[in-house]
């Protein structure tokens, strides 16, 4: 199974990873071409206006949307904002789930956090999550298939999945869980 990172900015060496333990290949995505005999694609954490403003200027915008009306697509932090249809302000978004995402939702980087989820569809009990400048998924659009994953405590929505298309508000890379990483592998081999 060869599994793309979006490495333009961000995260992407955690989540290389962290696929190479679930006996994945892991593929660096910079260019367009770079999608070609992939089988999903991570989007990792960064800054999402700077994840979006590369992703303009190497022409992987639409390339990016192509694969995902196929294949499966993961957006971790800034990358479940890159996944949204409205963050409530302009910048370069893919614009493919049904969601509503608040940017740096819990303030700033001194605001990050670490907290314990329960996550519908993993066994094990709680994954320790990792929320650092994290968004917050403030709207979902049941009708078109948009399931809530995780909440916080607070009833705060931090993990969404639509089909193929999966949106973590937090760093599952950064912790020892393999559960999400197998979960998405998971998701590839059914979809």
């Amino acid at each position: 199974m060869r599994i793309g990172v979006l490495a333009l900015q961000g995260d992407f060496l955690e989540h290389r990873r962290k696929l190479e333990g679930v006996d994945a290949e892991a593929v660096e995505v910079r260019l367009p071409e770079d999608l070609e005999a992939l089988d999903a694609l991570i989007i990792p954490g960064g800054e999402s206006t700077t994840i979006g403003k590369l992703a303009v200027k190497y022409g992987l915008v639409e390339p990016i949307k192509a694969f995902a009306a196929q294949k499966p697509v993961w957006g971790t932090c800034a990358g479940m904002i890159f996944l949204a249809k409205d963050i409530g302000r302009e910048q370069p978004l893919l614009g493919l789930m049904d969601i509503k995402v608040n940017r740096n939702a819990f303030g700033r980087q001194r605001d990050s956090f670490e907290t314990d989820l329960e996550i519908s569809r993993l066994d094990g009990g709680p994954l320790h999550a990792v929320f650092i400048r994290a968004p917050l998924v403030t709207e979902v659009d049941g009708n078109a298939g948009v399931e809530i994953l995780a909440r916080l405590d607070d009833g705060g929505i931090v993990a969404v999945q639509q089909k193929h298309l999966l949106a973590t508000a937090f760093h599952p890379e950064l912790t020892d869980d393999t559960r999400l990483h197998k979960y998405f592998v998971a998701m590839i081999q059914t979809s």
